[in-house]
């Protein structure tokens, strides 16, 4: 496993001058993944909001083969370039030495919800890939739209606070779980200001044949209406709340990689983001009920399944 001074004074991979936002947790995530991964990789992309910023003709941050694929098919493309890499080793046409990893990218709306097809398909046909989800929680790229990793409560454009709806009123989708239950070797959930975590995941899992995912939470200040300098702040309140635990499970062995000492509720971590200021109020208190009751029950089954094995 790399160590800090190790990662410092390897090349970085994504170029800085992109044009994404101050404090963005998308660069963020990818900046460590590629410090972990090498140059030995091949990326593809969905549009998004990481696509559109690093890739503006006729410039490019990316310092790696990079592949810009629409919003639905970066882990078609990717698993398609993996085929023809194996095709070419068995023809003789490539050295069979040399080892060149795929990773596919895509946001929470190019992966929990237009890309699902896509990704399910490359798990289960058991392509030798990575796939990363930058989860930022809603289609930040578009105008901040609910998806449906939108967290219950949230005010988004496509749930707008109001007379009607009080912002979202279903609970988020849990991709993790979806994945998981294709049987690849190896997933995790993972969060940018745990860089030696994150880190960690993306070699053991490129160490590992076959198809695997992570899951990286990745604020966004516009869609959460937070600080830009917060983006850190927000990553680690959202793993000491529980809200998004970091995890891990290799060949149906699920691992806890982080138990918060005290379990931090999770009003401390809606309380810094604009998008949740309506659940402050007294007539909202049974949605941040609900929030709280979801977040709890999915915590304690994490914990009996990890003392199952």
């Amino acid at each position: 496993m790399a160590t800090l001074k190790e990662l410092s004074k390897r090349e970085e991979l994504l170029a800085g001058g992109h044009r994404l936002c101050a404090g963005c947790g998308a660069s963020i995530v990818v900046r460590q993944i590629l410090l972990a991964a090498g140059r030995n990789v091949v990326v593809s992309c969905a549009t998004g909001c990481l696509e559109v910023s690093t890739s503006i003709y006729p410039y490019t941050s990316w310092r790696v083969p990079f592949i810009h694929s629409a919003f639905e098919n970066s882990a078609a493309t990717v698993c398609g370039v993996e085929a023809m890499y194996q095709s070419l080793k068995r023809r003789g046409k490539l050295p069979v030495d040399e080892e060149i990893k795929f990773i596919a990218f895509g946001g929470d709306g190019g992966t929990y919800d237009i890309g699902l097809q896509s990704l399910s398909g490359g798990l289960e046909r058991g392509h030798d890939f990575l796939y990363v989800c930058y989860d930022n929680g809603a289609y930040m790229n578009t105008g901040i739209q609910r998806s449906s990793s939108t967290p219950l409560g949230a005010d988004t454009t496509t749930s707008p606070v109001g007379k009607v709806i009080p912002g979202k009123q279903q609970y988020r989708k849990d991709l993790t779980d979806i994945v998981e239950a294709h049987h690849i070797p190896y997933l995790a959930q993972a969060s940018p200001h745990n860089w030696k975590d994150l880190t960690h995941k993306v070699e053991k899992a490129l160490s590992i044949k076959g198809p695997k995912f992570l899951n990286v939470i990745a604020p966004c200040h516009r869609g959460w209406r937070a600080g830009v300098n917060q983006t850190i702040e927000l990553a680690r309140l959202a793993v000491e709340t529980c809200f998004w635990p970091l995890y891990e499970v290799e060949d149906g062995k699920l691992t806890i990689n982080y138990k918060p000492r005290e379990k931090k509720p999770i009003i401390e971590w809606i309380k810094l983001q604009g998008r949740f200021s309506h659940l402050l109020k007294p007539e909202n208190e049974h949605i941040l009920r609900r929030l709280q009751e979801g977040i709890d029950a999915k915590w304690e089954s994490l914990l009996r399944r990890e003392g199952e094995k």
